[in-house]
């Protein structure tokens, strides 16, 4: 039975006491936020309105708690009877109270921190479900914890993983909240990006016991019958011929959603395993169940009904997107639906009980597809957004028209909000250029425009056209350009009511209230204060931290707190821009709360500027050395976190003379495993890793003479390598 826990003022509940009764019966008004998404539908919506436009400029600071993490935040809170749940990196989890803050418990999930080297988009961790007195969550390194929600307490702890994928090291993370469905609690992975196959896996709520895997990709014919008879269907998607050694992807890494009257699990599956569709399946079939929103019988484990978003996916083009579900009348009739707006750029209504498209529009702008055919439901592929043959500038990019950040839907607006990226990408083959592949897309890469200097990138990617040719014939709304917006989506009619520029590339999760307000984050560290109806700015407030995870809010004896993670990270914020909260601030982890009438929220001292104390003493390299070493660089991922400049983990042009004696045992023994830096012997070999060293060896004197010296040095471009 579950503990008892007894906060001031709030009476005597047993501790994390949620039920699917209780979840049916919470209209999202009951001053709890039970779910990551306030609820089984999901919205990031609140019935609570004691916050509105007109006292929204007395919001200040209640309290603030200090997480002790410096990577990035993606969990929306979830508070039970005056008790705040949060994870963070790694998996790990604090309780507090949510009146003031102070801390209950926190448990340690003991991660082994090799997991972290897999980990393409940072150590995030994007929630915890909180049912019947126990805290479950996620860890990086692949486990399902089961905590006491009073006292903190371990409960259980099962592995995610198969014992040949525990014992091999396949690059599998976990970074999704858990997803309770009926009896189970399930979960997915990521790894897509460096080659696995993907599954969700569900377990026993009282006990871990495995129940059943949904694998979202067939195995290798050659290696005896499929697991399940679903499998052999998908298998005829996939040309008989397919490479299957690096998994075929399809990992189910953030978005689910229960329906707990229709008795489904809804799964959002991710992009291919190698990206490039010729590689993988010899171009060749639909792939199943590649970017798809998969409903799955819960008991057992069997899809009921599927939606492939991009058949033969070969863009990074995920369907991980969070769900949300939610009764629309449209056509005179009231339609169960499920809502998504995934990677690809349309926004997608469903009914949530059959998978009958309802519609397909597209939320921003997008060139790889000239519409959706309503009847069967398949995009019209355009062929200029084909870049086997030749480099092509396609919109949206690998981080996706929307990404994992969550939006949400308002009943009283009847609006979508939905933090957009207009973003285009040019997408590049390699296979037979000077870099030849790179982790996760192989033989794929994507370029970000503003990173596009075909000069300046030919000994990586050999010759490139001009911009001017790419855009000819992209089309667009305009110069080529990486931005970002709110939109105000009308799920119905498939429009854009309302939106407003964001002030960085990525606005944060969404949260909209009863109170005719949306509430949302950004990377400079502002807490954004929106009119519902219109998008009108009523109040920002400077965190001093950035803010990507989706706001939350709650009432404690009657008063209302809106409450937020802060901490910069995940995919595509490895640099600190100078306009960023952790640019200026560091990147220090919090929970801050927000009430009427509060204080001033105190700010960070600053990051002083980065010099150099004394000469760098690398060793001593060749030219040669460097110049192959440049692309080792990024053929072996050391450019998916090592960026030139102040950002998440150290730039390397600035280590240490200490760290240059330890580089062997660094790169290659995992000396430094325990802070994310896991060995990478098995792809990385003692002469690749000298010749990596040369060249973070000549990028650092090139610096240190550029700072000495700025006058008369010319420092060779430190490549920060594809964006993935």
């Amino acid at each position: 039975m579950a503990a008892l826990l007894v906060l001031a003022g709030c009476g005597q509940h047993s501790a994390g006491d949620v039920t699917e009764a209780r979840l049916l019966a919470d209209k999202g008004d009951s001053g709890n936020w039970l779910t990551g998404g306030n609820g089984w539908r999901g919205m990031y919506y609140s019935g609570l309105r004691g916050i509105d436009a007109s006292n929204a400029k007395r919001l200040g600071l209640a309290w603030q708690y200090d997480l002790n993490q410096t990577r990035g935040q993606e969990a929306t809170p979830v508070v039970v009877d005056g008790v705040l749940y949060v994870s963070t990196n790694w998996g790990h989890v604090a309780a507090m109270d949510a009146e003031t803050g102070k801390e209950l418990w926190t448990y340690d999930p003991e991660v082994d921190g090799q997991w972290g080297r897999y980990a393409c988009c940072d150590v995030v961790n994007r929630g915890v479900a909180v049912v019947n007195g126990i805290v479950y969550v996620g860890s990086t390194d692949n486990y399902m914890h089961a905590i006491d929600a009073a006292t903190g307490k371990r409960l259980w702890k099962v592995d995610i993983l198969d014992a040949e994928a525990r014992a091999k090291h396949m690059p599998y993370t976990t970074s999704g909240a858990p997803q309770v469905a009926g009896d189970v609690v399930v979960i997915g992975n990521g790894g897509a990006d460096y080659g696995v196959r993907g599954f969700v896996r569900a377990f026993d709520l009282k006990t871990g016991a495995r129940k059943w895997t949904f694998w979202a990709v067939p195995h290798d014919p050659k290696n005896g019958p499929q697991e399940r008879p679903y499998l052999d269907a998908a298998l005829k998607t996939w040309d008989p011929q397919s490479d299957w050694s690096k998994g075929g992807g399809g990992t189910a890494w953030d978005g689910m959603a229960y329906d707990p009257v229709l008795k489904l699990l809804y799964v959002g599956t991710g992009n291919a395993s190698p990206y490039n569709y010729l590689d993988r399946s010899k171009g060749k079939g639909d792939n199943l169940y590649l970017a798809s929103i998969v409903a799955i019988d819960p008991k057992t484990g069997d899809p009921r009904w599927h939606y492939q978003t991009v058949p033969g996916e070969y863009w990074d083009y995920t369907a991980t997107a969070k769900m949300i579900l939610a009764d629309l009348k449209i056509g005179g009739k009231t339609r169960q639906v499920l809502m998504q707006a995934p990677k690809d750029g349309f926004f997608y209504v469903l009914d949530r009980a059959t998978g009958e498209l309802i519609s397909a529009k597209p939320y921003t702008y997008q060139n790889w597809a000239k519409g959706i055919d309503i009847k069967t439901g398949r995009p019209i592929f355009n062929p200029d957004a084909n870049y086997m043959k030749s480099p092509k500038l396609v919109y949206p990019s690998m981080i996706g028209g929307h990404n994992w950040y969550p939006m949400s839907y308002s009943p009283d607006t009847g609006l979508v909000y939905i933090p957009v990226v207009d973003a285009p990408m040019i997408y590049v083959d390699i296979a037979k250029r000077p870099i030849r592949s790179i982790p996760g897309a192989f033989t794929s890469a994507g370029l970000m425009v503003e990173d596009y200097d075909p000069k300046a990138l030919q000994s990586m990617f050999g010759d490139l056209p001009v911009m001017a040719d790419l855009a000819r014939t992209a089309g667009g709304p305009g110069k080529p350009a990486s931005q970002g917006f709110i939109r105000a989506w009308d799920p119905v009619r498939g429009r854009v009511v309302w939106q407003t520029r964001a002030r960085a590339l990525t606005e944060g999760g969404i949260m909209s209230t009863a109170g005719g307000l949306v509430f949302s984050g950004d990377i400079t560290g502002h807490l954004n204060i929106r009119r519902a109806d219109t998008g009108a700015l009523v109040r920002s407030i400077d965190t001093g931290g950035a803010i990507m995870a989706a706001p939350m809010t709650y009432t404690v004896k009657g008063q209302q707190y809106v409450a937020i993670t802060v901490g910069m990270g995940g995919a595509g914020n490895w640099l600190f821009a100078p306009d960023t909260a952790g640019y200026k601030y560091g990147n220090e982890g919090r929970v801050l709360a927000f009430k009427l009438d509060g204080g001033p929220v105190p700010l960070p001292k600053p990051v002083p500027p980065a010099r150099f104390e004394a000469p760098p003493k690398p060793p001593a390299f060749s030219a040669a050395e460097a110049i192959r070493g440049e692309l080792l660089f990024t053929r072996k991922g050391c450019s998916g976190c090592h960026v030139p400049g102040r950002g998440l983990v150290p730039d390397l042009r600035r280590i240490s003379d200490a760290t240059h004696e330890n580089f062997n045992k660094i790169v290659l023994e995992g000396a430094y495993a325990s802070m994310g830096m896991g060995s990478f012997a098995d792809i990385v070999t003692p002469g690749e890793a000298k010749a990596i060293h040369a060249y973070i060896s000549r990028e650092q004197l090139a610096l240190y003479k550029q700072e000495t010296n700025p006058t008369q040095a010319k420092s060779a471009p430190a490549s920060q390598g594809p964006r993935q």
